[in-house]
């Protein structure tokens, strides 16, 4: 099943025919259009709403500590405790999606999510909450999304046609960049409003997500068979990092969030403004201008990705990295900052969606999850690192140092695009998944 002309790295990869038995069990999945797939619908919403109630949470927390202890040091090693948290679990979530039923696994994240922050509330509501009951409150949190991002990427490929998986992947996409554009804004004013506010809403959230759930029908076919997932968890990351294509594809998307991760970048423009003179007003109008730019890509991917060849979405998009960095070292003012960030932005999902569906049609459905959590592992972990070398350049050389570091990151995670592999990728419509 290997998609490119080069010998693969390790032996061929049988393809994993759809079960003739899974039309019978689920016609819904196999009508013409995503939109008259009731289980889809019900499915991506109601991740839209866990994706919603997470984002919002997690402003919260460090804001909280904040609120509490007055320390931004406390407040910082929450986000970086959560990320930790989330990357490491996805592993352990991605061995659980190939040995369980996957509906049931996110139902699970989120009731012990729901039950766990309608707890908090409570503590918060009758008197001052301790440090590390909220340290701990946002680890659990965080370990159930760790869960269940492998978990609800699995699950997609048992919902809809092959030929759906496209677009599927890609309205995932506008679903992860609605919920990081709208999640932390409604965080962020439910807290102003009362402490506890945002996290009621997370635990409803939640509750309502479950809701959903119990209408995502899947066929009894294509559920993975407890007992037979393979060799164990590191056949993730195994099959990951033997595959011609994906392989390559990993590191350019390792290299690529070290440079441009949200959290990173955001710090840089932050600072930047700040050492420009800029108001907290253009700051902020700087920021949402970036931040729009995720989102327009998860809007139009699909679009691009049918009317684009493969090897040109992945050398093009990576390639605009580089020099959108060396324009943020020269580029005077701040809202330009803003603009050259959103055009990074827009690739991210549409480099994100073509990756998945790639890695959903080539990866056998009985590892696809551990794949899948090898994948969110290995794409997060090298993004704080990024955080901590954009403070540290900054705070030693200034911004334009920020910004060459980040271009020749950038610069390096364009060179596994040119690789073999990748420049004589076929088109998604001939593989077999």
């Amino acid at each position: 099943m290997a998609i490119d002309d080069a010998p693969p790295a390790t032996e061929p990869v049988p393809a994993v025919e759809p079960a003739p038995e899974a039309v019978a069990e689920d016609p819904e999945a196999h009508r013409g259009s995503l939109l008259r797939n009731r289980s889809w619908q019900a499915f991506w919403v109601s991740e839209t709403l866990a994706a919603v109630a997470e984002q919002s949470a997690d402003i919260a927390y460090p804001l909280l500590v904040l609120a509490t202890t007055g320390s931004a040091s406390y407040a910082g090693a929450v986000g970086s405790a959560q990320l930790l948290a989330t990357g490491l679990l996805s592993i352990v979530g991605g061995t659980l999606a190939d040995r369980f039923d996957r509906r049931r696994l996110l139902v699970l994240c989120n009731t012990v999510r729901a039950v766990l922050l309608g707890a908090f509330c409570w503590m918060i509501a009758v008197g001052t909450v301790p440090i590390a009951v909220t340290f701990a409150v946002a680890l659990v949190s965080a370990a159930c999304f760790g869960i269940s991002m492998p978990t609800q990427m699995a699950l997609i490929k048992q919902l809809v046609r092959p030929s759906q998986l496209t677009e599927a992947t890609a309205q995932n996409q506008i679903r992860w960049f609605g919920a990081i554009t709208a999640g932390p804004p409604v965080g962020g004013w439910l807290f102003g409003v009362a402490r506890a506010l945002p996290f009621v809403g997370a635990a409803v959230a939640f509750l309502v997500s479950n809701l959903l759930l119990m209408l995502v029908k899947v066929p009894a076919a294509q559920k993975p068979a407890t007992g037979t997932a393979g060799r164990g968890t590191m056949e993730g990351f195994r099959f990951l990092f033997r595959h011609p294509v994906l392989r390559p594809l990993m590191i350019s998307i390792t290299l690529s969030n070290m440079a441009f991760n949200t959290t990173g970048i955001f710090l840089a423009v932050i600072a930047t403004a700040k050492e420009r003179g800029a108001s907290d007003g253009f700051t902020g109008v700087t920021l949402a201008l970036a931040g729009a730019g995720g989102l327009l890509g998860s809007l139009v991917a699909g679009e691009v990705i049918k009317r684009t060849p493969p090897p040109l979405v992945f050398i093009v998009g990576y390639g605009i990295g580089p020099i959108a960095a060396l324009l943020l070292a020269v580029v005077p003012g701040v809202v330009p900052l803003g603009v050259i960030v959103a055009c990074v932005f827009v690739r991210g999902p549409i480099i994100s969606a073509l990756f998945l569906t790639y890695a959903a049609k080539l990866v056998p459905d009985d590892i696809q999850g551990r794949v899948l959590g090898a994948i969110v592992f290995t794409s997060m972990i090298a993004s704080p690192i990024g955080v901590l070398a954009v403070g540290a350049i900054f705070d030693t050389g200034g911004s334009f140092w920020v910004f060459v570091a980040v271009a020749v990151t950038a610069a390096l995670g364009t060179l596994p695009t040119l690789t073999r592999g990748v420049r004589t990728l076929r088109p998604l419509d001939e593989i077999t998944s």
